[in-house]
């Protein structure tokens, strides 16, 4: 039997694997492609969804079957948590995953370092190599509980909304990147609990006008923005509408979302109420009883810290609203850029540079500015907010080379990259670049131009094009 350390892997036989983690935890699964996303509800195996194809979860037994796995399945992350949620893991014993193969040999065995502030571990994964399959020794932590493990693996869950996705395309006879998932998932929620609802004068948090300070949430955000080097955020009054409708929506339903059954996300709210924006950011929470504690749980993980502290963000909105069954509150918060033609164009500029650094770190030249390219860029972006799609085909067939000849370019080979959700060029170019058909797109030797678009207002966000031409 092997015995990992972190970072460790060992090849795995065919056949029905079965990995067991005694003791006091939950055990969980995400089945991802090589994007290392979910593609939906399905691909998360849990206690109170205990089976998918390939994959079936039996108290702290979970078996997978790697042959019948969904199509495109190319890793299984094995996930533990604390069984009883109000135990941090640190006061238990270290988890440890046993994997026996399907004649009931011990294949290996992998114990990480005790957790410390961690709340939930990603103990090891199963990944694909070629038709053969291996299993990878992890012990990664996460502070934040489900809502960090499942925002990176796109589901959605209790502080983010839905997930950043990107999408690479390249003319006939380049390489093409795929589809990086679809629409995310949704994973149990923990750690709610029940509170009056916080008043501001006569109303929730949130009734207020913009500019006001309900009850001091600007003073621990800016200050926290601060320290981060980031300067302060206003209050607005469009976007405190906005965050009340979709907290309320949310306490209707006693669940968090980014988007409520009848398709409205938040960030159509945030558009229906006048607010124009080039990025948003969002929290999604419930259980804080006051703004204060609110900005507390937003600083205690990294994610929704860097989300909080963006610099980019000049704008906020807070609102709070209780279930009225369970008198939890539910929080929404919105943190944006606001539209203009100049922060359009610098903020495309700021994609372009970032683009030529990996080029440059590549021993590559630098992509040039191509006013047809981004003009197409951007029409795209714009047409996907909207018509509420998100692919390089549009609805009526037209292909990324269709859309740059009509803009009037006539470069002989095109790309295209595409994501949304992202809050920052930053962001989005390290999405493009963590994935290989995008990266292949900024890395192709062929390219010498570029082109950018980018538009707010649909169901997920902030939609980004990123148009290539050789």
């Amino acid at each position: 039997m092997h015995e990992l350390v972190p970072g460790g892997n060992t090849p795995l036989p065919d056949g029905v694997l079965t990995l067991r983690v005694p003791g006091p935890f939950d055990v969980s699964a995400l089945i991802t492609d090589e994007s290392g996303k979910v593609r939906g509800d399905g691909d998360f195996v849990f206690y109170n969804q205990p089976s998918a194809p390939g994959a079936r979860l039996d108290g702290d037994r979970l078996t997978i079957d790697p042959a019948r796995l969904r199509p495109g399945a190319a890793r299984v992350t094995v996930v533990v948590s604390p069984a009883d949620p109000s135990t941090p893991l640190g006061r238990l014993p270290s988890p440890t995953v046993r994997v026996t193969a399907p004649d009931g040999r011990d294949l290996a065995r992998f114990t990480p370092p005790r957790p410390e502030r961690e709340t939930v571990l990603l103990l090891a994964e199963l990944y694909r190599r070629g038709p053969a399959w291996k299993l990878r020794a992890l012990g990664q932590g996460y502070a934040d509980g489900l809502a960090g493990v499942a925002r990176d693996f796109g589901v959605e869950v209790t502080e983010d909304a839905a997930p950043p996705r990107v999408t690479a395309s390249t003319a006939p006879g380049t390489v093409r990147g795929a589809p990086s998932g679809g629409r995310p998932g949704t994973a149990p929620g923990s750690g709610r609990s029940g509170g009056p609802v916080v008043s501001v004068g006569d109303g929730p948090v949130g009734a207020s006008a913009g500019g006001a300070d309900p009850d001091g949430f600007l003073g621990p955000v800016n200050s926290a923005r601060a320290a981060a080097g980031s300067p302060p955020v206003r209050l607005d009054a469009r976007l405190t509408a906005a965050a009340r409708e979709h907290a309320r929506a949310m306490a209707a339903r006693g669940l968090l979302g980014a988007e409520s059954p009848d398709g409205v996300s938040v960030y159509h709210r945030v558009t229906s109420a006048g607010y124009a924006y080039l990025t948003i950011g969002e929290h999604l929470v419930s259980g804080p009883r006051t703004p204060r504690e609110f900005v507390d749980h937003c600083l205690s993980a990294e994610p929704s810290r860097s989300t909080l502290c963006d610099p980019g963000s000049e704008h906020a909105g807070l609102a709070s609203v209780p279930d009225s069954r369970s008198g939890d509150l539910y929080w929404t918060a919105l943190w944006a850029r606001p539209f203009s033609l100049s922060g359009l164009e610098r903020t495309a500029r700021e994609v372009v540079a970032l683009t030529n650094a990996e080029r440059a770190a590549a021993g590559l030249p630098p992509l040039g500015p191509d006013l047809p390219l981004t003009a197409a860029a951007q029409a795209h972006s714009a047409d996907m907010v909207a018509r509420d799609f998100y692919a390089h085909t549009s609805p009526e067939g037209r292909q990324p080379w269709d859309r740059a000849a009509a803009a009037g370019c006539t470069r002989r080979t095109i790309g295209e990259n595409i994501a949304c959700g992202q809050r920052s060029p930053a962001e989005v170019v390290r999405g493009w670049m963590n994935s290989p058909g995008h990266r292949a797109n900024i890395l192709k030797r062929d390219f010498t131009h570029i082109g950018i678009g980018l538009a707010g207002g649909g169901r997920a966000g902030t939609y980004w094009t990123q148009l290539f031409g050789g």
